[in-house]
This record gives structure tokens, sequence and C-alpha cells, in this order.
């Protein structure tokens, strides 16, 4: 029965194994994770993550991660009075990781061994060997079930790396404390039912302990019908067993098979409070006395095991033993993503809001008025930039200039003759020399002026007031629809009121023109006026007025 049973659990071990393997579709083995993927983080973390993501806090939160359950099986020994036989033993464990370093782990155990003594016994026999009437000498042996439940705490020695990104093998150490119940029983009769006659036997010789025990081995029938010393009614009993708490120390290295599977090698070495594991208390004096003298120390187990483990879980990473966090640092300073750096400063040596690398003129006065390039702007072309230009609109017929932008223009055709008509009786009184007045430009579906379209309107009102008997007409265009003939009179309204209120022109020098046709409907003429010229100064659309 026992052979049949053993054989049960190495078979589901073995398709626990290939069930894993097929549930990891995958031959990569990774370790990392996205470190700003929010489903991976707990609810807990979620302000920190926030924090993080925001460049405000420099430290990313701890990640959810997988739980680990494991299956194994191994060697089972009982270190005690009575020399052991090696056993069987199987178990599972769940491990959670609460950082990289350190988890915690539940762990069942559970062992078969079996002793026997190569030294003959002649006195400190145990109770039952006393109870069935042995003297002489006897020759111990015991057969001990045991199951264990155990805490431990798990450090984890080399996930933390700082020449690779990850690890596909790990080292690790553990400690804990737990329950153990445990079922020891000996063989002390035959199948008759009588005591064993050891007087044949000669033992106690280490040399000859092997024949010793086979010739044991032939004499007993393998039945340990017989409950071994257990302490009576002092002792703690659960399901059928003596409860005694334990403590236990391991070593572990476990590798990496697959994303979600693992294989594992440990060692657990097990102390537990009680000195009757093998059912036997006195030391075997080996016919040195016939003195009771108690073993000094208790009983413990070691159990060799291999086990496969699986982590389980979903939007959660990997368990945290197998993840290296300094993985995120280095890829943040080889190719940072998430790295805020600082916005950069660029000299401006001239302060006219062009950089100095693509500044062409780096010593612009200050307030001087620029283009893309940092140059001076030079409005009318003259060759004078505008914060020297006294004549910011200087026409071309009267350039060249002089070094304060002033041109010189041409006498009139009409003026040559000056002499000539003066002679004839030719009054000046009424006579006008505006010349050619500029235009306005407006953007858009704007009314406002901008500082050149104000200069430019100074030239004007200079011109007028070296006039004072000319008037000027003042036209808009566009006529297609009452919205577009509303904004031309809007934008020559805003240039006769500018004259007016700003350059101290008389309002009665203006006729109002809008709505005409065959301009750009951007630009306000300035000219002479004619006796042809009628005004029409009426807001066509009051209601659709601009407003400045």
């Amino acid at each position: 029965m026992e052979s049949k049973k053993y054989s049960f659990l190495i078979g589901m071990f073995c398709l626990f194994a290939s069930a894993l393997s097929a549930q990891d579709g995958s031959n990569q083995i990774g370790t990392n994770y996205n470190i700003l993927d929010s489903s991976v983080i707990s609810n807990k973390n979620l302000p920190q993550f926030n924090e993080f993501r925001n460049n405000s806090y420099p430290f990313p939160p701890k990640p959810r991660s997988k739980w680990e359950f494991g299956l194994n099986a191994g060697v089972f020994n009982i270190n005690g009075d009575v020399p052991s036989i090696p056993g069987f033993g199987f178990g599972a464990h769940l491990q959670k990781s609460l950082g990289y370093v350190f988890s915690l782990r539940l762990d069942y155990e559970h062992g078969m061994a079996k002793g026997l003594g190569w030294k003959p016994r002649i006195a400190g026999f145990s109770s039952p060997l006393i109870a069935a009437g042995y003297s002489g000498q006897v020759y111990d042996n015991y057969k001990t079930s045991l199951n264990d439940l155990s805490l431990d705490g798990v450090v984890t020695f080399n996930n933390i790396k700082f020449h690779k990104a990850k690890s596909n093998f790990i080292v690790y150490a553990m400690a804990g404390v737990g329950l153990t119940v445990f079922n020891a029983k000996v063989n002390v009769k035959n199948a008759a039912g009588a005591n064993y006659n050891y007087s044949s036997i000669t033992g106690g010789n280490i040399d000859d302990r092997k024949s010793t025990r086979d010739a044991i081995k032939n004499l007993l029938d393998n039945t340990y019908e017989t409950a071994a010393e257990d302490g009576g009614r002092s002792e703690k009993k659960f399901l059928g067993g003596t409860m005694k708490p334990s403590a236990n120390l391991g070593l572990g290295m476990a590798f990496r098979l697959g994303k979600r599977i693992s294989l594992s090698i440990e060692d657990r070495f097990t102390y537990v409070a009680s000195d009757l594991l093998d059912g036997q208390r006195w030391q075997n004096t080996n016919g040195l006395g016939n003195s009771r003298i108690l073993t000094p120390g208790n009983d413990t187990y070691n159990y060799l095991s291999v086990g496969l483990n699986l982590s389980i879980g979903g939007k959660s990473v990997d368990p945290l033993w197998w993840i290296n966090p300094l993985d995120y640092a280095y890829s943040e300073l080889n190719t940072p993503k998430h790295m805020k750096f600082p916005k950069p400063i660029l000299d401006d040596a001239d302060g006219d809001g062009i950089t100095d690398q693509f500044d062409r003129e780096p010593n612009t006065p200050a307030g001087a008025a620029v283009d893309s390039h940092g140059v001076s702007r030079d409005t009318d072309g003259d060759g004078v930039p505008d914060y020297k230009d006294k004549e910011l609109i200087t026409p071309t017929q009267c350039q060249p200039v002089d070094a304060d932008g002033v041109g010189k223009c041409p006498e009139p055709a009409c003026c040559q003759t000056l002499d000539s008509l003066m002679k004839a009786g030719f009054s000046l009184k009424n006579a006008c020399n505006l010349g050619n007045l500029p235009s306005v430009s407006f953007k858009g579906k704007s009314i406002a002026m901008s500082n050149d379209a104000k200069a430019v309107l100074s030239s004007v009102a200079e011109s007028m007031k070296n006039n004072p008997n000319c008037k000027v007409a003042v036209v808009g265009y566009g006529e297609s629809n009452k919205s577009a003939q509303q904004l031309s009179w809007d934008r020559v309204n805003t240039v006769i009121n500018y004259l007016v209120e700003k350059e101290g022109i008389s309002t009665d020098r203006f006729i109002f023109k809008y709505g005409e046709a065959g301009g750009d409907p951007n630009t306000v003429d300035i000219r002479e006026a004619s006796t042809d010229d009628t005004p029409n100064s009426a807001s066509p659309s009051p209601n659709l007025r601009k407003r400045k």
C-alpha cells in the first residue's frame, strides 16, 4: 500500500509539472514591467504613482506582485537516538513577497522515515519494550510519520544586480516557526505475537553495522504494530499524533524555467521540541552499564527536496524576488523616457527676443523692432533702421535719404511753371501739394491698427498740416455683402478718428468713402480729394459694427 501511495504522489507531481509547462506558451523569461502601468498598482499606492508620473516625486511605487504556489518532494531523515534510514517526503507552499528581498511563506511538509540501530541496547529500554517484558539485549527500531506546518521568512540574496537587468537564478535563506505533529511506532512483536529473540545477533562494531542491520531486517517482520513512547497524557495530541512547536532553518536556490514556472532545490533543518521523534529518549550505553541516561537535546529532522513553483495572480508583476529594482533606474539613465529635464536657457545678449546663435545683428539697441533674424526693421527700405528714421515712410521717389532717414522729394511738374503762373496772376491760396499719400493695411477681420500703420498716419498728418487748404479722401473697399460694407465703414472710421483725435486734424478736411469696388478689402487708401468725391459716412449696418 505504501509503494502505491508514493507512486500516486509522484504521478500527480509529474502531472502538475507538465500542466505548468503547458501554461507557459512563451519562451520569454521577463522580469521587467512597465513602470507607468497603473493596472499593477494597488489603490493604496495610487497617490504615490500619480505623484511619480507627474514628476513631483522621484520614486515609483511598489507594484502588486504575484503569489507563488509550489509542490515539492524529496528525502526525509530524522536525527535522534536511533540511527535513521532516510525516507520519502513531500510538501507544498504558498509564498508572497513583501519587498524585493524579503517574503513570507506558508509551508506544509509530510515525511516518513524509519530507524534501525546497529548497536545492542542492554539498558534504557523504551516504555513499549519494558511493557513487552524485554531483557538482555535488543536493537532499537522505529517508523515515524510526520506533518509540519510553518510560517517562514525568506531572504533573497542575489536579485539586486548592478551589471544585468534580470536573473534566472536566485539563492535564498529561510527561517521560521511552526507546529509538528508526529506519530512514531516500533516493531515489538513478531507475527505470532511473541517477542523477538536478538541473542543470535552480534553488533556494536561500526565496521559490521551493515551486516548487523541486514540480520536484524531478516529477523523483523516490518509491521511496526506498537505505538512508540510519546510522553503520555502530558503531551498535546492532534489527529492521533503528538503535537510540538518547531523551528526551522533552510537554504535554497531556484531556476526560472518560464515566465511563470521555476524549479527549486532546498534543504531544511527543523528542530522539534521533543526527544521522541524516533520513539526513544534514552542513550544507548552499549553494555557500559545499566543506568538510564537521558539524551541531551531534542530530536531534529532534515528534508532535502526538489520543487516546481508557479506564479499566480492577475494584474500583477512577477514575484519581486525575481525582479531587479535597479533595472528601471539604469534604463532611464540609458534611454530616458520619464525623466524631466530642465528647460534650456539660451543667451540673448541684446534682449531682442532672438537667441544669439540665430541673431544676425547681436547688438541691436534696446527697444528697437527686429525681424525674425534679429535685424532692425527698415519699413520704407531707405537704408536707415526704424529706430533712427525720423521719416518712417519715405516714398521711393524721395530717396536717397540723409542720415536721419529724411528724403528730398523732387518738385512736381506742375510747380515747375510756378513763376509763370504767378506772373499770370494765379493765386496759391487754394493750391494743394499733398503728392502720393500711403495706404493703411489691416489684418483679417480686425479694425485695430498696428504700430506701423500709426506711423504711416503720422506722415499723412504731417503732409496735411503742411497743406492746410487741402482735403483728403479716405477710401475703404468691400461691397460684396452687408458685413463687408460695415467692416469697410469701421476701418475708414478708425483711420479718420485717429487723425482727428491723435494728430489734431480737423474733421471737415476728410471725405468719408466706404464699400468701394475694385480695391483690397483689407486696405484703406488715402489720397488728395477731388471735386468728384462724394462722401457716404452713414453706417450701413450699425448692428454689425466692430469694437476695438
